[in-house]
């Protein structure tokens, strides 16, 4: 398989390339998904982690007290420790509406998260409506392939049929949410959530996978949320994420 480096030149987006380079350089795979509901809580964490990380994911409709004020010092925090930020959307409507909510009312998520994500279900009009609106602005989109929660209804066609909507729009598409790699393609970035190095499950069909189990699926990214958030040393559990992470990767070449 090649390195991350080797596969920069592959990869036609921005922040695909961004990406891949900025795991290269930091040496490490890990993506910490902070579902907190308080500002604060959230800056405080990032800064915290953010030494640990390539991408932080946020979900900014669930914070209580969200201002334009907090996301400058999110992009200050993201500047300081070198992570990409991944507003976790997932966008799901006809292309004029997500490309109103992607750029307009509260949250101007293309002014500031370098990356976003999409379900493919709508068909092109959605990654048109995102792809006009962050294309010029140098962000980047993942397509939703494959989900970690039981019962979920993507299956093997719909993963392939996300594929071939991904091939059409490579300048704005450069991955995908994915319990598997998809195409033997390396321009492509998988990011694989549900990620526990105790693969249990939660009471709300949530389906945990290990580090190095994803990462030999063929995922590239790992993102880990209650493993880090719920750990009573946050800092040591997303050190020992970062390890694991990369050690699996390194095995993998």
């Amino acid at each position: 398989m090649p390195s991350y480096k080797d596969r920069i030149q592959f990869c036609k987006n921005p922040v695909g390339k961004k990406l891949l380079a900025l795991m290269t350089e930091k040496e490490t795979n890990l993506a910490f998904s902070v579902d907190v509901t308080q500002t604060k809580d959230l800056l405080l964490l990032a800064d915290k982690i953010g030494p640990e990380i390539c991408i932080l994911k946020t979900h900014v409709d669930i914070l209580e007290d969200f201002s334009l004020s907090f996301i400058h010092e999110l992009e200050e925090l993201a500047q300081k420790h070198q992570f990409l930020i991944f507003e976790d959307r997932k966008f799901a409507d006809i292309g004029h509406t997500v490309q109103l909510q992607y750029q307009k009312g509260i949250y101007h998520i293309a002014d500031w998260a370098h990356m976003t994500n999409a379900h493919s279900l709508p068909g092109p009009g959605i990654v048109e409506g995102l792809r006009e609106a962050g294309l010029a602005k140098e962000r980047g989109l993942l397509l939703l392939a494959e989900m970690s929660s039981k019962g979920n209804l993507l299956d093997k066609n719909y993963a392939n049929q996300t594929l071939a909507l991904a091939e059409q729009y490579p300048d704005f598409v450069f991955g995908f949410i994915a319990q598997h790699k998809l195409s033997d393609n390396p321009a492509w970035i998988y990011l694989t959530p549900g990620v526990q190095i105790e693969d249990k499950g939660d009471n709300l069909g949530q389906q945990y996978v290990t580090p190095e189990k994803a990462i030999q699926n063929g995922s590239d990214v790992i993102i880990v949320g209650r493993g880090i958030l719920k750990a009573s040393d946050p800092v040591s559990a997303a050190k020992k994420y970062r390890e694991a992470g990369w050690e699996a990767y390194l095995k993998t070449l």
